[in-house]
């Protein structure tokens, strides 16, 4: 692509763009922020369906070429920046795993807790695609259990992805809360190295980000309760 640095996210806040929010962060390298206000429809405006029909955030322009869908951002960005080290190459026998687990979370985790949210009777197990309930919850609970993240060391995007959406579901106890079962996801341990697992405040170019807890550490634990 002629500008690796020319990206423009289309951002509402909250939604899941902030899934792609923090995945900028973390390549480092410059964006603009382009705020969409879902309130008033402009999600909905001629100019904005041009870019995504579906009428949703996010989308990115990279080089001027529309990308939606949260974790095929994320896909894209990670394939488009390797030097930020989030994602495993063509070649390297972790990148079925990474991509199986990068496009868990949209698949099957968001699927299951939309049912759980809106009090759905569990439809029949061969009619969606996480199964049933018991077994995502048990496969997702497998998978974080060495840690520190699920390719053990390398912070990948499929972290990024599958732990904003538990920490999403965590948020609305969406997850049940019997018994212990623990992923905790060190997303950075200094400040100065970047913004992994931050918490987003602010909204515009001059507005804050992200913010640090007390002491300028960016620390954030994910700790998600399995039965």
């Amino acid at each position: 692509m002629s500008d690796r640095s020319e990206l423009v996210l289309y951002h509402a806040v909250p939604s899941r763009s902030s899934i792609v929010h923090w995945m900028l962060e973390e390549i480092g390298h410059p964006y603009e922020l382009r705020l969409v206000d879902l309130s008033k429809g402009e999600n909905r405006e001629p100019g904005f369906l041009a870019l995504n029909p579906m009428g949703k955030v996010p989308v990115l322009l990279h080089d001027r070429v529309a990308v939606t869908e949260a974790a095929a951002i994320c896909c894209h960005l990670a394939d488009a920046f390797p030097e930020a080290g989030l994602a495993f190459p063509v070649g390297d026998r972790r990148r079925g795993p990474y991509l199986k687990w990068l496009f868990f979370a949209p698949g099957c985790l968001e699927p299951a807790m939309t049912d759980r949210a809106l009090q759905r009777e569990a439809p029949p197990r061969a009619m969606v695609g996480y199964g049933d309930f018991e077994t995502l919850v048990g496969v997702l609970a497998a998978a974080v259990e060495d840690g520190p993240y699920l390719f053990g060391d390398p912070f990948t995007a499929a972290d990024l992805v599958l732990g904003a959406t538990l920490r999403w579901a965590m948020r609305f106890e969406l997850l049940p809360a019997v018994g212990i079962e623990s992923w905790t996801a060190d997303f950075v341990p200094a400040a100065a190295d970047g913004p992994r697992g931050a918490t987003e405040l602010g909204s515009g170019r001059d507005a804050p980000r992200f913010a640090a807890p007390p002491g300028g550490d960016w620390t954030v634990v994910v700790r998600v309760v399995f039965a």
